[in-house]
């Protein structure tokens, strides 16, 4: 069973997502929301870039080595694929064809100024997303709908900033809203992304737990992860 914690590669190409568990039972006020329209993509991405981006600004030199709960990537590895799918995720809301064969070094290539241009490279993202039809058809190499691949980049912001915030001791809440989207990502993806071995099995979690420690399972994260 693979040990990825993380979106495929291929899945940017167009395959499936991450693990989940089976969906808790919705209470009435939650069916209730359900009924809501679903906000904008891009509108979720701008929030969630802002959630994640004071973590990245504070990664320090010396903390570019230390693990992470992505046992594949370390800390300089983490904000390096992150970097390339903000990046590529631009071409995806445009119908463009991506490359995900290989991750080019940003840190060595921006030195210090990574985190304005992680920021610059964000904002793209949302203004490629808010684009008119950006969410509509199909797109990537699978063809899959475009809002699911919208959210697909979402779940990386969302869980790597998680990811980044456990491995550097920093804190981290995720944007508002977010959350639900990416646990209903979730529970669709990753019947076909367990099937691949792309995921580990769904980690158990106490009763009691948090929304967003409930969707880190889904994605076969520990939410209790210590770099120790």
């Amino acid at each position: 069973m693979s040990d990825r914690r993380d979106i495929p590669d291929e899945t940017y190409s167009g395959a499936p997502a991450h693990p989940a568990q089976p969906a808790r039972t919705p209470q009435p006020a939650q069916a209730a929301h359900a009924t809501r329209p679903a906000p904008p993509i891009s509108a979720l991405l701008d929030a969630a870039a802002g959630a994640a981006l004071p973590v990245l600004r504070e990664v320090r030199d010396d903390q570019l080595g230390w693990p992470t709960p992505c046992a594949e990537y370390d800390v300089r590895a983490l904000l390096n694929h992150l970097f390339q799918v903000v990046v590529a995720f631009r071409s995806l809301a445009a119908k463009k064809d991506v490359d995900f064969s290989s991750t080019p070094d940003r840190l060595g290539e921006y030195g210090a100024q990574w985190p304005d241009r992680f920021a610059d490279a964000s904002a793209q993202l949302v203004e490629a997303w808010a684009a008119p039809g950006a969410e509509d058809g199909l797109t990537g190499g699978m063809q899959l709908p475009a809002r699911t691949v919208g959210a697909m980049v979402l779940l990386d912001l969302t869980v790597h900033a998680w990811d980044l915030a456990r491995a550097t001791g920093r804190p981290y809440t995720p944007a508002e809203g977010c959350v639900a989207e990416l646990r209903t990502l979730v529970a669709q993806m990753a019947p076909t992304a367990r099937k691949m071995n792309v995921f580990a099995e769904p980690a158990p979690v106490p009763p009691g737990a948090s929304d967003l420690e409930v969707l880190l399972a889904e994605t076969g994260r520990d939410p209790h992860w210590t770099a120790g």
